[in-house]
């Protein structure tokens, strides 16, 4: 997988709807909305409606809203409405005062409801939901009128107000929408505005036993809060008749427009919360926030920083019709950016103890190490350096191929910041494993030049062992193994390789003691961040991502 090129994006056909309609004198401010529901928590896909939606009230003179559209209560939490509003905060916007919620205009969505019975334009369907999908027709076939369409006003608002009071059992009665039957558009055929559901609600507890179906309550809300563009990703496009028709047949305050855009599908990921939801209860992953997730939550708990989501969507623009986006793409982004923001550390994976034989016992001395090769600002760093220390275990092969310039026997290679040494022996286990190296160093060679010019061609990393601390290191890769997963059997597709557990690694000792939770570069093994799991004990470091794309290769591999 190529890293792709960085291009400059144009202004996007949204943006120039809403420039063509300020310049024409249609709005003075701009209106947008983010309107989640509370029933999981947020994704990647999220994030370019959020960034798309705030970013479009910054651009021009406006404001964004936070709606949550809370009208199924047996699917919502509080939890999931606090997490929405920190993954918001976390990508870098905030709605001020213009937090809302669909339950706060249930009383006045009621009255409209009653509004449409009077006005002949619903009814109540006692029906059963598996009798009104088999008449709601096909795509090449008329719907049948229910036979409960041409109740009388009076009876229909009866009823209606007996589900509201709570007279009937879920399932047993619906209000619907009068359109018409035959409409080429399904969504047209009297859809279910009203449907019962005794449950509890976060935030009207039980004063409710009918809920509005989203199509009913998300234009409404619109139209109440005043949004000039309701902007939608492409799988509400047929439902913007429906959206139209309330519009038109409510007495509401302003008339909202809804608009359309593609929605984010990306390679190795699968975004449906159905999926996502699953993925959870089945145990397949540790939670919502798991760094493997392709929530904003798990991609902050894995490091990512909000900055490389905000270049993403940025980058893939903002268009009309459905593709999908190589994952590449966003890890270009998050290496751009931690590239440039993440200050280095050493760690050792994989240790390997190596003794330096000719270094004098009981001596250490301190080592000054660059923060940050391209920010001066970041300023310096000690590390200490002894007699002994840790390698990684992959830069020593006893027998190496020709191509092997690491750590064998005989061969000199420089450790990072100090000095050259070479390998005078090995000392394995009775299972003939390597488990230390004995070593020289060449004292002349302190910064890691060699005065009489002599080269390297290997520079490795490496640890002191008294001073270093054990760490558990976490290796994430993408928790798919297909590049297009299937959602309807995800499981079968699930990579077993996504999660790697180290739990011998060492780090730099002011790593370990600081509770910093900004992303870090462990020089030669990628971006890490320390996990929220981290004890006083033994720290934890969750792999961001890896400085090059091998797992792409890997998978190539087969």
């Amino acid at each position: 997988m190529t890293e792709p090129v960085a291009t400059e994006v144009g202004r996007d056909f949204i943006r120039d709807i809403i420039q063509a309609d300020l310049d024409q004198g249609k709005y003075k401010e701009i209106v947008t909305r983010f309107p989640p529901e509370p029933n999981g928590y947020l994704h990647i896909g999220h994030a370019k409606s959020i960034a798309l939606n705030f970013g479009i009230a910054q651009e021009f003179p406006g404001r964004c809203h936070l709606r949550f559209d809370d009208t199924n209560p047996v699917k919502e939490e509080q939890e999931y409405i606090d997490s929405i509003q920190a993954d918001v905060r976390w990508l870098g916007f905030d709605w001020g005062k213009n937090l809302f919620f669909a339950s706060d205009y249930f009383d006045r969505l009621y009255e409209w409801a009653e509004q449409l019975i009077r006005d002949g334009l619903a009814y109540v369907d006692d029906q059963t939901q598996e009798e009104i999908r088999l008449s709601r027709g096909t795509l090449t076939e008329p719907g049948k009128n229910s036979p409960f369409r041409d109740r009388s006003v009076d009876e229909n608002l009866d009823l209606f107000r007996r589900m509201k009071a709570g007279e009937f059992p879920n399932g047993a009665r619906v209000l619907r929408a009068k359109i018409d039957m035959a409409a080429g558009n399904i969504n047209l055929r009297d859809p279910v505005l009203y449907r019962i559901l005794h449950a509890h609600h976060p935030r009207t507890g039980t004063k409710w036993s009918i809920y509005p179906s989203y199509d009913y309550a998300h234009g409404q809300s619109d139209a109440i809060e005043g949004i000039t563009h309701s902007i939608c990703t492409l799988e509400f496009e047929d439902h913007r008749p429906l959206y139209d028709w309330f519009i038109e047949k409510l007495p509401v305050p302003s008339k909202p427009h809804q608009y359309e855009f593609a929605r984010l599908n990306l390679t190795y990921t699968l975004l449906s919360k159905r999926v996502l939801t699953q993925l959870v209860r089945d145990g397949h992953v540790a939670g919502w926030d798991d760094p493997r997730m392709p929530t904003m939550a798990g991609m902050r708990r894995r490091g990512v920083p909000p900055a490389a989501l905000r270049e993403f969507v940025k980058r893939i623009g903002v268009a009309k019709a459905n593709s999908v986006v190589d994952v590449g793409m966003l890890e270009f982004c998050i290496r751009e950016e931690l590239n440039r923001t993440a200050q280095r550390r050493m760690a050792v994976l994989k240790p390997l103890k190596v003794v330096i034989e000719n270094y004098p016992e009981g001596q250490t001395e301190e080592l000054e190490a660059i923060n940050h090769p391209d920010d001066a600002s970041a300023g310096t760093r000690k590390i200490t350096f002894g007699r002994e220390l840790y390698i990684e275990q992959d830069d020593f092969m006893e027998n190496p191929p020709k191509k092997f310039f690491r750590l064998s026997p005989g061969t000199e290679v420089r450790l990072r910041y100090a000095y050259f040494v070479k390998c005078t022996g090995v000392i394995k286990n009775d299972a003939g494993e390597v488990v230390e190296l004995r070593c020289t160093y060449d004292p002349a060679t302190k910064g890691g030049n060699a005065p009489d010019g002599r080269k390297v061609k290997a520079t490795m990393h490496w640890l002191p062992a008294a001073t270093s601390t054990p760490a558990e290191i976490r290796i994430y890769n993408q928790l798919f193994a297909n590049p297009s997963p299937d959602a309807s059997n995800f499981a079968a597709d699930l990579n077993p390789n996504s999660l790697e557990i180290l739990s011998d690694a060492r780090v730099e000792a002011s790593v370990a003691e600081s509770n910093s939770t900004a992303p870090m570069q462990f020089e030669r093994q990628g971006y890490f961040v320390r996990d929220k799991d981290s004890t006083s004990g033994k720290p934890v470091f969750s792999r961001t991502i890896g400085l090059r794309d091998t797992f792409a290769k890997e998978v190539a591999k087969g």
